[in-house]
């Protein structure tokens, strides 16, 4: 996945695509690609601002005080990081994982990948695992706030193609249970509980 940090990245969109959405006095949202788009959304729709600017004031300030607007003939360069609260609440329902609480990971946003997380903690393998796999692994964009010094992090997770995610995290999963019920003590298949059992049968290794 690739990282989208909003304290870094610059959305450029085009000036008069925007004072014709503004025009229209309907909400509009802008994506990170800086496209124009409209609800419903889906988990393709990665959103940097949602609603009705004031089409009364001038582009640099429309938006809000907490974005950073410069125009530049037909270029509109946006900075979000400072709206970064709204952004989640607008964005979380497109996510595939929300880790903007202290608390990381708690679940995924699909039936398929949800079931791969709930029978992969039998063995220990924890969502915060499984994200780093994802972050790895597959195609997606990470929108983000990151910074070093000092350490700041809060991400929310879209992934390119669920199809392919949901089988990296089975096979993952399946490969590493497979390793533990072989080698670990802890895990030996004749000392299995009946959740344990049961998540190795989803992992389709017993």
């Amino acid at each position: 996945m690739k990282k989208f940090n909003l304290f870094k990245e610059i959305t450029t969109a085009k000036t008069s695509e925007i004072k014709e959405a503004i025009e229209s006095g309907k909400k509009f949202a802008i994506n990170i690609t800086g496209d124009i788009c409209h609800e419903p959304f889906t988990y393709k729709d990665i959103l940097i601002y949602f609603g009705i600017p004031d089409k009364e004031k001038n582009l640099e300030i429309a938006f809000g005080k907490n974005y950073q607007i410069l125009v530049d003939d037909d270029r509109l360069l946006i900075k979000a990081f400072s709206n970064w609260q709204e952004l989640i609440s607008i964005n979380t329902a497109q996510a595939t994982y929300d880790d903007t609480t202290s608390d990381g990971v708690d679940e995924f946003a699909t039936k398929d990948m949800e079931d791969i997380g709930w029978h992969a903690t039998e063995f220990n393998i924890m969502y915060r695992d499984l994200v780093e796999v994802l972050e790895n692994e597959c195609e997606g964009t990470l929108l983000c706030i990151e910074q070093e010094e000092p350490y700041q992090f809060s991400g929310l997770g879209f992934l390119a193609n669920y199809d392919d995610a949901k089988d990296t995290l089975f096979m993952y999963c399946k490969n590493k249970i497979k390793d533990m019920i072989d080698n670990d003590q802890d895990f030996k298949l004749s000392d299995l509980s009946d959740d344990e059992k049961d998540a190795a049968k989803f992992f389709k290794i017993i």
